[in-house]
């Protein structure tokens, strides 16, 4: 366990975030806050992306879905001109177009390359590699069984890779009723789904079809499994739970259910500090879904204002890094080169943007101001 000072919560923060902080709740004795917590590696590559596009283009940027599942985020881009739509029919042609990062069906990839003046698909590397293995299956002549949440866009998509060759499940009734396939069975499963919520349907078609395929390893995100790690380990030492993130976001809908099964009774899935409850009392863990940015566990830390300050449990050290799609880094590059010209620097010793060490909350932070 960690101690975190608590002059790490500052005013900075709050000028980011561009809201009134309410007077801090007095009956919090201590915080208990669990890492890992909030952006995924993920969350983190398409967000940057997308900052990049609207520093880059001209209003407005059209997005296709939301690029996170959190409110917060959304809104941010939203005030910075960003139109995210359900539709590609909703985007003028020529606009510069980004792909949201839960994947999108391949039909859609290819219309949006035609449709836009600039195309950038932001999709995580895990859900692509779930749809290189559906596709992959469907072409040696497997049935694929995928456990997803009925429209969940990464659900969406990735049945949409191989459509005849798909099925999708969610609960053990809906194993129960898929017919006996001649073909050989491979199951797959959507990313961000909750290791607990996953196991027992996944056992099911196991049961169902022995011969089963599964993949050598796990296509649950690493991330999704490290946050419920974490709130599993505090929960049990909590008086109440803080779940941050939107409740369109399914790894922040699983850790809510997971504080709950835990045995803690008193759990409260917020998108910002506006939404807790005025009577916490005693013991407050805080965890956040993996869309939710940092500034939110910040400004939610410093209302509470426990007494005895902040400690924080780490169960891992999540190092994962995704680079930028490819789109990107080839707009990085080109801007890098023509400012270095135009200011008439040299080439050979020309700063090089890092993009692993900027971090995403900050950039969101800077697109506030």
């Amino acid at each position: 366990m960690t101690t975190v000072a608590r002059d790490v919560v500052t005013p900075v923060v709050y000028r980011c975030i561009g809201k009134v902080i309410f007077e801090a709740v007095n009956n919090v004795d201590e915080v208990i806050l669990a890492s890992p917590r909030g952006f995924c590696a993920g969350v983190e590559m398409a967000i940057k992306a997308l900052a990049w596009m609207v520093r880059t283009f001209d209003a407005p940027v059209y997005c296709y879905h939301e690029i996170v599942h959190n409110k917060i985020v959304v809104d941010r881009f939203k005030n910075l001109g960003v139109i995210f739509v359900d539709d590609l029919s909703e985007i003028p042609k020529g606009r510069p177009i980004m792909l949201s990062a839960h994947g999108s069906a391949p039909q859609v990839v290819a219309a949006a390359r035609e449709l836009g003046s600039y195309v950038v698909d932001s999709v995580c590397p895990l859900v692509t590699k779930v749809h290189h293995e559906v596709k992959t299956r469907a072409t040696k002549g497997y049935h694929i069984v995928y456990i997803g949440h009925e429209g969940h866009e990464e659900a969406v998509g990735t049945m949409a890779v191989a459509p005849d060759s798909i099925s999708r499940v969610e609960t053990l009734d809906e194993v129960a009723a898929l017919k006996n396939f001649t073909e050989p069975v491979a199951i797959l499963a959507q990313t961000t789904l909750s290791h607990r919520d996953w196991k027992d349907v996944a056992d099911a078609v196991k049961v169902k079809y022995p011969q089963v395929w599964s993949p050598g390893k796990s296509d649950l995100c690493f991330a999704t499994t490290n946050r419920q790690g974490a709130l599993m380990e505090i929960s049990t030492k909590c008086d109440a739970i803080i779940v941050i993130g939107s409740d369109n976001s399914s790894n922040t809908r699983a850790l809510e259910k997971l504080a709950r099964d835990c045995g803690c009774k008193n759990v409260y899935r917020v998108n910002d500090a506006s939404e807790l409850p005025s009577d916490l009392c005693g013991t407050i863990g805080v965890t956040a879904g993996a869309s939710a940015p940092e500034e939110l566990v910040v400004e939610i830390i410093q209302l509470l204002a426990p007494r005895n300050g902040v400690h924080e449990v780490k169960i891992a050290q999540e190092d994962e890094y995704f680079p930028p799609p490819r789109h990107i880094r080839q707009l990085q590059t080109s801007i890098e080169l023509v400012a270095t010209l135009m200011l008439g620097g040299s080439l050979a010793t020309r700063r090089i943007v890092d993009d692993k060490k900027t971090a995403a909350s900050s950039v969101l932070a800077l697109l506030a101001l």
